[in-house]
């Protein structure tokens, strides 16, 4: 799949877990996922997220470093006045990387960030292993190296460059953004780099950097390779809000939140926020209602996104996914009255033999999507949650076993 392709799905509500792809019913569920996405452009830090860049600087670089650095490579007065009075967050968020230092002296400590192709690696799944048991209290039994790579090493999107209008080049596909301290990986941001935003799938780390709040650098490095990189938006995943691990995400403003039922996308306020507490599934595009669609009672179980939404899946959900799409209450939905007029008889297929059109194979000219379970209105359904304005872009793939 082509980054570009898969932007568009974002902005549809959709994500990906692994080479899954999926888009959740927001109206349908307990705790309904929202796409947001920061303009980086507009991005301003917090005297939290000042002080966690600056206290991991102090310790990589060490007071002994700082001190000699400062008499060998003295900064002008306007330097100074400028650096105490303003915080660049490209620039300090760089500043103690190894290879950017002025040497001599030697820093305290070796830090380097670097972005590699999203392979799995023994070094990668080690600190894997250790954050899913330490953060997520999972047991080392249900931590494996395929899970692993399915998970964070299996991405539907291909690497390649693409050139921006205004000239600037910009790497798309799937990245992992590894961290290193003292040439131990430390820490690591799975991330889909796409034509306009860097999309975070997964961060971890090891339990030995916890208390510099990796978490939030790791956040605060992924705009600034948005600021730096041309990229603009970044995509925190969904915001889940009655799930409190989610909750750090809306503490970097100002950001956006898509309405999944006309795919506009509307400031997040904190009057909007505060809406969230009464509603399950809340009408974007009329908050002032006192809606309460499928609110959440009080001691549900709440996913977090860090779940494969393959394993989410009960037996009573696989019988409700029997239900035609048609008949559910997705917002944003194409209806069948709108999918009747799509030309459905040129969607593509893939077969062993080469490649056709679906109404060739299926000579399905006289059936009706509105038939349950027919191919033609499976079809209708798929391409009624893409977007009938994607069906170009949509092949059936009848070569996979």
């Amino acid at each position: 799949m082509s980054p570009a392709s898969y932007q568009t799905l974002v902005d549809r509500c959709w994500r990906r877990s692994g080479s899954l792809l999926y888009r959740p019913n927001q109206r349908d569920a307990c705790c309904p996922h929202y796409t947001i996405r920061l303009d980086s452009d507009r991005f301003r830090t917090n005297r939290d997220q000042r002080q966690a860049v600056n206290r991991f600087n102090k310790y990589v670089i060490g007071d002994a470093y700082a001190k000699e650095a400062a008499r060998l490579y003295p900064k002008s007065r306007e330097q100074a006045r400028k650096r105490d009075t303003e915080f660049d967050l490209v620039e300090r968020i760089h500043e103690c990387e190894t290879p950017l230092l002025k040497q001599p002296p030697e820093p305290s400590h070796a830090f380097t960030v670097t972005l590699e192709p999203d392979d799995f690696t023994e070094e990668k799944f080690r600190v894997f292993e250790n954050y899913q048991q330490v953060v997520h209290q999972e047991s080392p039994s249900s931590i494996s190296r395929d899970g692993f790579r399915r998970f964070l090493c299996a991405s539907p999107l291909r690497r390649e460059t693409y050139t921006a209008p205004d000239g600037r080049e910009r790497q798309l596909g799937s990245y992992h953004q590894c961290y290193r301290l003292d040439g131990q990986l430390v820490a690591m941001g799975v991330l889909d780099l796409l034509p306009d935003c860097v999309s975070a799938v997964y961060f971890l780390y090891h339990e030995s950097i916890h208390k510099f709040s990796p978490g939030k650098l790791g956040a605060l490095r992924e705009i600034a390779l948005a600021i730096e990189g041309g990229y603009r938006w970044w995509y925190p995943g969904f915001y889940i809000h009655t799930c409190p691990k989610m909750r750090y995400k809306i503490d970097f403003s100002p950001q956006q939140i898509l309405d999944p039922d006309n795919l506009d996308w509307i400031e997040l306020t904190q009057d909007t926020i505060g809406k969230f507490d009464d509603h399950g599934y809340l009408d974007l595009g009329n908050t002032d209602e006192d809606t309460n669609e499928n609110s959440s009672p009080a001691g549900d179980t709440v996913a977090t996104e860090t779940e494969d939404p393959k394993d989410e899946v009960s037996n009573e959900d696989a019988e409700s996914e029997e239900a035609p799409l048609f008949k559910s209450n997705m917002p944003g939905l194409t209806s069948v009255e709108k999918m009747k007029l799509v030309d459905l008889d040129h969607t593509n297929v893939r077969l062993n033999q080469g490649y056709c059109y679906a109404g060739d194979l299926f000579q399905w000219h006289s059936e009706s999507i509105e038939n349950e379970g027919s191919a033609k209105a499976m079809v209708a359904e798929m391409v009624a949650m893409v977007g009938p304005d994607l069906i170009h872009n949509v092949c059936l793939d009848f070569t996979r076993s």
